[in-house]
C-alpha cells in the first residue's frame, strides 16, 4: 500500500506511516521531508476515495485547506523582499476602497496576523459560486469588521484567502494563483496550485468533509459561570463561546450547496483554504526557505523570513475558543501546545507554516533547516485532527537528536 523512498535512518518514519495507511486510519496520504536540502522521505500510499477504486500515486493532488494560508504568506514574503509592501502601513494606502466603515486604521499587519476583526461577512456568504472573486471583496470592503480592527486575534478561516489576496492583486496586477505559479512553482518545479486548471482535475483526491460549523467542542454549562470563578483562560474560552465568532468564521452556507470536491471549488481560487498540491511539492517549498542563503539569488530576503516567523500575535483567540495560537506573517509559528495533544499542529521554536482543517501540515523550521509535508484526505475527529502529521514529526526529532 506505500510507495516512496526514504533514508535507511528514517525507518520509523516509514514505520508509521505504513501503519497509519494499512490499519485503514488514514485512506489516502503522502509524506515528504527534507533536510539540509537532502529529500530524506518521500511516501505516499492509500486511495484517492472512499470507493477505494483508485490509488493515491505520487502526483495525486489533493485539498490541503489551511496549509494554503502558508504558502499565500509565502507570495506575502517576496513582495515584503522586492520592498513592494510595508506591513506597518495601512490597508487602504494599497486598496483604497477598503477603508471605510471602521476599517480606516487598519494596518497590513492586522491582516497578516488574524487582528483585522473581518473573520467573517456580516451579512451571510454572497450567494454565488466560488469563483466569484470580486463578489466576496466587494462583501468584505464595504462592510464593518465584528470587533475593532488591531485588538483581538480571531481567526479569519476563510475571508483571509479575499482579504490577503486582493491586497495582492492591488500591488502587483496578479491574482494569488498566478503569482504563486510564476514565483514560485514554475522557478522550482511545484506541484502545487491555487485555482486548479481543467486539465489536473482528474489527478485529485476526494476529501472527506465534516461541517465547518459542527467540529465545535461541547460548550458545556461554561456559559452561565460568573467570571469572577473562572481564570484567564476559562474567560477566553466562555467570552469565545458567547460572542459566537467561531460560527461566524466556519460557517458551512457556501459548502452545503457545493462541497469542496466539486469543480467550482476546485478551479476557483481560494489562497485561504483551497490549494491542492502533493506532499513533494510542499517539502520543497518550505526545504528551499528554510536553506536560503544570503546573496542577490534568494528568492526571499532571509531577514525578511526571520522577521516574518516571529510571534507577532499570540491571542487569546476569539474565533478559536481563546485559545494562545501564535502568528507570524500569515504563518502558525511555534506553539507552545502539549505535544501529546492531537488537535493542533506540533511548531517547534523557528518552525513556521499551518495547518489544515483535513489534517494536513506543512512547515519549515529555520533551525534545523527542514522542510516538511503531510498532506491526507480523511478528516479526522476533532482530538485526533493531526495525530499522523504528530506522530511523524516526534518520530522526525527524536531520529535527528
Amino acid at each position: 500500500m506505500v510507495q516512496g523512498n526514504y533514508k535507511p535512518e528514517f525507518q520509523k518514519i516509514y514505520d508509521i506511516f505504513n501503519d497509519q495507511i494499512n490499519s485503514d486510519y488514514e485512506l489516502g496520504a503522502g509524506i515528504s521531508i527534507e533536510y539540509k536540502g537532502e529529500l530524506i522521505v518521500d511516501l505516499f500510499g492509500g486511495f484517492k476515495s472512499e470507493s477505494k477504486t483508485t490509488k493515491w500515486t505520487k502526483d495525486t493532488l489533493v485539498n490541503v485547506w489551511s496549509v494554503t494560508k502558508a504558502v499565500t504568506g509565502i507570495c506575502i514574503l517576496k513582495l515584503i523582499s522586492d520592498e513592494k509592501l510595508d506591513v506597518n502601513k495601512l490597508v487602504s494606502d494599497y486598496w483604497p476602497e477598503y477603508g471605510c466603515n471602521g476599517k480606516e486604521d487598519t494596518r497590513v499587519i492586522d491582516l497578516l496576523t488574524h487582528r483585522a476583526g473581518m473573520f467573517g461577512f456580516q451579512n451571510g456568504y454572497p450567494q454565488s459560486n466560488w469563483n466569484d472573486w470580486d463578489l466576496y471583496v466587494d462583501a468584505l470592503q464595504n462592510q464593518m469588521p465584528f470587533r475593532e480592527p488591531g485588538t483581538t486575534q480571531g481567526y479569519h478561516a476563510v475571508t483571509f484567502g479575499w482579504l490577503i489576496g486582493e491586497l495582492i492583486r492591488k500591488i502587483d496586477g496578479r491574482s494569488v494563483g498566478k503569482y504563486f505559479e510564476d514565483e514560485f512553482a514554475k522557478p522550482l518545479n511545484l506541484d502545487f496550485h491555487i485555482g486548479l486548471k481543467e486539465e489536473n482535475l482528474s489527478r485529485c483526491a476526494d476529501v472527506t468533509y465534516k461541517k465547518l460549523d459542527s467540529i465545535q467542542p461541547p460548550i458545556g454549562f461554561i456559559k452561565y459561570v460568573p467570571n469572577f470563578i473562572l481564570n484567564g483562560s476559562l474567560k477566553s474560552f466562555k467570552n469565545s463561546i458567547t460572542s459566537n465568532d467561531f460560527s461566524k468564521a466556519f460557517n458551512s452556507e457556501n459548502f452545503d450547496k457545493n462541497n469542496p470536491n466539486s469543480v467550482d471549488w476546485r478551479t476557483a481560487e481560494v489562497p485561504s483554504a483551497n490549494g491542492h498540491g502533493t506532499a513533494r511539492s510542499l517539502s520543497k517549498l518550505f526545504g528551499t526557505l528554510s536553506n536560503l542563503i544570503e546573496d542577490n539569488e534568494s528568492i526571499i530576503d532571509k531577514d525578511v523570513l526571520k522577521t516574518a516567523i516571529e510571534v507577532h500575535s499570540s491571542g487569546p483567540d476569539t474565533v478559536l475558543f481563546g485559545a494562545n495560537l501564535n502568528f507570524g506573517y500569515c504563518f502558525m509559528v511555534e506553539q507552545s501546545f502539549n505535544q501529546n495533544i492531537n488537535f493542533a499542529p506540533i511548531l517547534n521554536t523557528q518552525c513556521y507554516g499551518h495547518a489544515g482543517i483535513g489534517g494536513s501540515v506543512a512547515f519549515g523550521d529555520l533551525k534545523n533547516k527542514i522542510g516538511y509535508s503531510f498532506v491526507c484526505n480523511r478528516q479526522q475527529k476533532m482530538k485526533d485532527l493531526y495525530k499522523t502529521s504528530n506522530l511523524i514529526t516526534k518520530a522526525l526529532y527524536e531520529i535527528l537528536d
